[in-house]
């Protein structure tokens, strides 16, 4: 059963973790699938580049499910899938969902809590996924940006 991590961001933007959430899913020999909610191409696009230029002296191997060779990147970046395609980790970003997470150890939900809407819509999934009896923990940024387990 997957085991789903929710990141409440305070101190920090999606751009400041995503890169460092990414380096340590990869550390561990895990692929993950990064599925943006409500995603447009554009954003997808920024997303993209931004992970090959964030800083120079790292390398995060990753392409997009709507280029050549989708099904061997460690680290695939959607706006549009429905299945976790084999990844043993999904990172969900505004509000994403994946319907087949079949072989996915860790779901990581992140949280924008600068925006009242998603930190309503994150309450709400995971009092859904509580109902299922699934695994959760939740993390939160203190003021230095440094993770705190609550749960």
């Amino acid at each position: 059963m997957t085991e789903y991590w929710f990141y409440h961001l305070e101190a920090s933007t999606l751009e400041d973790v995503l890169p460092g959430l990414l380096e340590k899913v990869r550390e561990r020999g895990w692929t993950a699938l990064v599925k943006l909610g409500g995603g447009t191409e554009e954003r997808l696009a920024e997303l993209d580049q931004y992970l090959w230029t964030y800083r120079d002296a790292s390398f995060l191997p990753h392409g997009r499910d709507d280029e050549p060779m989708a099904d061997v990147q460690p680290v695939l970046l959607s706006a549009s899938a429905n299945t976790a395609g084999g990844k043993d980790c999904v990172l969900l970003i505004d509000g994403a969902e994946v319907a087949d997470m079949t072989g996915v150890t860790r779901a990581i939900v992140m949280i924008n809590g600068r925006n009242s809407d998603d930190v309503k819509r994150e309450r709400a999934r995971w009092k859904k996924l509580s109902e299922t009896g699934a695994t959760l923990s939740y993390f939160q940024q203190d003021e230095r940006g440094g993770w705190v387990k609550k749960t």
